[in-house]
């Protein structure tokens, strides 16, 4: 194993040994306030400073992390099972079916989908409270992160129904569901996990997206697109360096997710 796939994942199992203890680490929390300490630089108590209303910003980064570390793989989970769902139907159908199923992720596909995703988020009302806006954003990534995954099953499950081993199970007799449950479901299990495991840096990087234009997780609650927002007033980063911490952040959990993606596609 190489030395970048090996720090890769130590900075993730880092990242979520930080959000499991995410208490011990920052036991004020994200939402206490420090009102004599507001907009203070980096100290013992405060190592990354504290923002505009006193609150600890490493407190908040790491609460921030575990929203996006934690519900991004739920996201994933939701968006695999309508791929596996969608493209499975097309794929083991065949026929009209997979035409009229392709055709409708074909038309899914050429919507630009971040568009999409920032339109349904926009006309939902903007005053939900945290953990209504947690549920509903990750809730539509997944709803609406399915149709590239689905033609990936659908190819699978084509090629899969092709195969000596179906047609010798089908030649003694097994069909429906057990034929799919038994032998078809195996063999798309390692296409589904890649599946799982690409959309889950696509999605931090969506909700990023969302934090960033006010539509994410709502206040109090901290997310990592929410905290890079903060980033907005250019101006005071030179002389507040720290602040940069939440894209930094951000930038190398991707980075981790990407050296070990690509380390997968290698093998595969």
């Amino acid at each position: 194993m190489k030395i970048v796939h090996k720090a890769a994942i130590a900075v993730l199992l880092c990242a979520v040994f930080s959000c499991v203890f995410a208490r011990n680490i920052a036991p004020a929390g994200y939402e206490q306030q420090f009102r004599d300490e507001a907009q203070a630089g980096p100290s013992i108590h405060h190592p990354l400073g504290t923002d505009d209303l006193g609150r600890d910003r490493l407190a908040r980064l790491v609460y921030g992390m575990r929203v996006s570390l934690f519900l991004a793989p739920v996201a994933a989970l939701l968006s695999t099972f309508l791929a596996a769902a969608v493209g499975g139907i097309a794929g083991l159908c065949g026929g009209w079916v997979e035409r009229s199923v392709m055709a409708a992720t074909d038309l899914f596909l050429a919507l630009p989908w971040l568009f999409l995703l920032i339109t349904v988020r926009a006309v939902l009302p903007l005053n939900l409270s945290p953990a209504s806006s947690v549920l509903i954003t990750f809730a539509l990534l997944g709803f609406l992160g399915w149709a590239p995954a689905a033609r990936v099953i659908c190819a699978g499950a084509k090629q899969v129904l092709q195969s000596d081993f179906v047609w010798a199970a089908r030649a003694r007799g097994c069909g429906g569901l057990r034929l799919v449950r038994t032998h078809i479901l195996p063999s798309l299990r390692p296409a589904l996990a890649a599946q799982f495991f690409l959309s889950i840096p696509v999605f931090i990087i969506a909700e990023a997206n969302l934090g960033a234009l006010g539509l994410g997780v709502a206040e109090p609650l901290p997310s990592l697109g929410g905290l890079v927002s903060e980033l907005q007033d250019l101006v005071m980063l030179r002389p507040e360096p720290w602040r940069l911490a939440p894209l930094v952040v951000l930038i190398v959990l991707i980075g981790s997710f990407q050296v070990l993606l690509s380390k997968q596609e290698v093998h595969a």
